[in-house]
């Protein structure tokens, strides 16, 4: 196979797979299919719940491993989509369909880079692997498979950079709050407001920085994001709860930030995971430094993705425009498709990989 047999063949498989719907928890129609397709090229698929991973031949205990990853899920489609969703539609340079963008333009680069690199020999092993749930951040997803592969040394995630290469990605940790009151007539002075006791601990998150700012990745940011409180209009509500959304730098662990936020606010806190970390790689690693004399500019991203899970090196690069995501009428243009498989080629093929 050649890169130009690969181009056109990975957009056709695009096709199928945006005509097939699956959404985040619901991937095993498209899973089937993947596996299927896969074992049709001659490989050998495995397959954990809804994942779908292969090795390249020649696999070496003497070799560091690369990761070629993206997700086979999507969310839900929102309204005002002019197309139908999962049929795809060829328009001038823009394919649109759910998926297309995030991710399956990165799904099927990788596949078919994965294809390429493996018909000759690497000085590293190869596996690539379609992640489900990536969307929900699910357990049954990358953080569950990670566990059936053998260990990896670097991994490049597919999602939609315009091909830019992230070196660093923002962590995600929610963060459960309830303020506690005293219920009371609201016609007499009794009862102790627990809005007015929420508000405050809004206030300091609204106004609080953290002292330690990333040079990629910025600030960590604190944003509440959900508040709900009382039961009818003359009770003094004895509960507020909301929740706080914390996008992490690299400079602190989820772990440090929960400790900072008990320190300082009043309410009740529960954070839902810890799992969900900020990611970096050095500017020093041999893929960073392969992407720079190739002339591809490196930024750190606010978004999260399976990433967050990897306690290994990683970088995110990818076909498309985040902006795109999750919108009505998400596309990818076919030469974005075209040139994703070209660069991939050009960055991995015979990159030398240390072991971590």
């Amino acid at each position: 196979m050649d890169i130009k047999q690969a181009q056109e063949e990975a957009i056709e498989l695009l096709k199928t797979l945006i005509a097939t719907p699956s959404y985040s928890r619901e991937e095993g129609e498209l899973a089937d299919f993947l596996e299927s397709r896969i074992c049709a090229f001659g490989y050998q698929a495995k397959r954990h719940a809804n994942n779908i991973w292969l090795m390249a031949p020649r696999f070496s205990d003497n070799k560091p491993t690369l990761l070629l990853n993206s997700h086979i899920d999507t969310v839900k489609p929102t309204t005002g989509w002019k197309h139908e969703p999962h049929t795809p539609v060829v328009e001038g340079e823009r394919l649109y369909g759910l998926g297309s963008n995030d991710a399956g333009a990165s799904l099927v680069s990788l596949l078919y880079v994965f294809f390429l690199l493996s018909e000759k020999e690497q000085p590293y092993n190869l596996i690539f692997a379609a992640s489900a749930e990536e969307e929900v951040s699910g357990k049954s997803g990358m953080e569950s498979l990670l566990l059936e592969m053998p260990p990896i040394d670097l991994a490049v995630v597919g999602e939609p950079t315009g091909m830019q290469l992230a070196v660093a990605e923002k962590g995600l940790m929610v963060v459960d709050c309830e303020a506690q009151g005293v219920a009371g007539h609201a016609a007499r002075n009794e009862g102790d407001n627990a809005i007015y006791k929420a508000i405050k601990d809004i206030a300091w998150i609204e106004s609080t920085q953290l002292p330690k700012v990333s040079d990629l990745l910025g600030p960590v940011k604190m944003t509440v994001t959900m508040v709900h409180a009382g039961t009818q209009h003359n009770v003094i509500p004895d509960k507020c709860s909301f929740v706080i959304d914390v996008r992490s730098n690299e400079c602190y662990t989820n772990e440090e930030i929960f400790e900072i936020l008990q320190e300082n606010l009043g309410s009740e806190l529960n954070a839902r995971s810890f799992r969900l970390r900020s990611s970096g790689i050095s500017d020093e690693h041999p893929i960073v430094k392969k992407c720079t004399e190739m002339g591809i500019s490196k930024f750190g991203s606010p978004t999260l993705s399976d990433q967050a899970l990897m306690h290994f090196w990683s970088v995110k690069i990818g076909p498309g425009d985040s902006a795109r995501s999750h919108t009505a009428d998400e596309y990818i243009k076919l030469d974005e498709i075209r040139n994703a498989i070209e660069c991939y080629y050009k960055i991995l093929d015979g990159l030398e990989i240390p072991s971590k």
